[in-house]
Parts: structure tokens; sequence; C-alpha cells
């Protein structure tokens, strides 16, 4: 797999999306993933807030989360069915305003997608919107896709044997997010202008199919971690 970034000039808050993508690329191989930063589709719908006090920005972060608990070192969320610190509210590269996340990246991706592969007549494409996060015991920053489309984002085994015939019960490989970080990693966190990248000979499975919201994520009750998150929620509370 090869994953190219690709430096472009600074994305102007309000621009048009696609034409500044067709401007600094043009041409997209068959079989390849156009990779996105949200910061600039969220840019380009004017997900912004221009002044903010320290309050101000509290706020912000509360009425974009759906929950919300203030620590010492941040406020931890949950947005659009992921765990985040500050509702993905940013202030990097924003030149002194907040950058919020995209409305739907989801959508966008998808607009994208079919605007892109008719362009450039590709039978097999697809679309990845990234951003970063932190996540729990591990330091620093890796990719996480907020958005895609043109493939599949979850590899499923479950049902099939691993090399000693036995059944896997469990395992699915999220691949979007796999993906995420692969181009995360090359397009860079600080003054690279790198927001888009080109993945290619990547082991996915195209589709036409549109990816609904929830393609890669799974309900609070459903999840792994569950009890050791409500334990610790408990703790945090006591002291």
């Amino acid at each position: 797999m090869i994953v190219k970034p690709i430096k472009t000039t600074i994305f102007i808050e309000n621009g048009n999306l696609l034409s500044f993508v067709e401007k600094n690329i043009k041409k997209l191989p068959e079989k390849s993933i156009l990779v996105v930063t949200s910061k600039i589709v969220a840019l380009a719908e004017g997900s912004t807030v221009k002044t903010y006090t320290k309050k101000e920005k509290l706020e912000i972060i509360k009425q974009e989360s759906d929950a919300y608990i203030k620590t010492k070192l941040t406020s931890l969320t949950l947005k659009d069915g992921m765990l985040m610190a500050a509702s993905g509210v940013d202030e990097s590269n924003a030149n002194g305003k907040l950058i919020l996340l995209p409305k739907d990246s989801f959508q966008t991706a998808d607009f994208l997608y079919r605007s892109l592969k008719k362009k450039y007549r590709l039978k097999k494409f697809g679309i990845l919107i990234t951003d970063s996060r932190t996540f729990p015991l591990r330091q620093g920053v890796t990719g996480i896709a907020l958005g895609f489309a043109g493939f599949n984002g979850i590899r499923d085994y479950r049902g099939l044997s691993d090399i000693f015939g036995r059944k896997f019960i469990f395992s699915t490989t999220n691949i979007a997010d796999c993906l995420a970080t692969s181009a995360v990693l090359v397009m860079g966190e600080g003054n690279e202008k790198q927001p888009l990248a080109l993945i290619e000979n990547a082991p996915i499975e195209f589709t036409n199919k549109k990816m609904k919201k929830d393609s890669i994520s799974i309900t609070i009750e459903d999840d792994l971690y569950k009890p050791l998150l409500q334990s610790l929620i408990k703790r945090i509370k006591k002291r």
C-alpha cells in the first residue's frame, strides 16, 4: 500500500471544496482512495466560531456534545457516536478561531465520491474524511475516519477459520480507521500544508453502496469496554 500526501495552498474558509480538490489533483488513479482532512471540510461549511473566551469555548464544547464530563485536563465528550476530547473542537491551524467538526462527513464523502468518480471516469474509487484522536492509555494522536464512501469500512472475519481451523466469533477489522491512521501519519499535524492524500493498492473491497453513519460504530450497550468505562466514571465522580 502506498500513501502519498499532497501539498496545497491554505484552504480559505467558505471555499469550494470540490474545486479545491480538482485544482490540486490533476489525475486520480483507478482503485485509489482520496483522503481529505476534516478540517478543510469544516472550513468549507463555515463551521467555525470567530471569537471566544474560555467560558464561551466551554459552552460551545457542551453544545456540540451528546454527553459531557469536565476533567482537570480537558472535557471528555461523546459526539456522533464517538468518544473524544472537547467535542472535536480544534484551535490548531485555525488562525484564532475555533473549528468545529463537519456537520455530516458521510454526506460530504458521498458527494465527493460521486462527483470525482464521474469527472475522472473511475470505476472503483474511494473517499475518506479523517480526523486525529487520542486514545485511552496511549500517548499522541492517531487517525480516525469521520466519513467515507466507495469502499467497505469493515472486514468481517466472523464465521471464518484461523490458521488452526478455529472459527472466529467476534473478529472484525476496522478498515476505515486503519486507512485514516496511515494517512494522518504522512499528512502531519503541524504546518505541513498537506490536507489531502492519495492511497493506492490498499487491501480493500470497493463498493458503490452508500455508507451509513453507523457503518463502523457500535452502541455503548454493545461496547466491549462498557463495564470498565462505567467503573472509571463512578470512581471519578467519587473523587
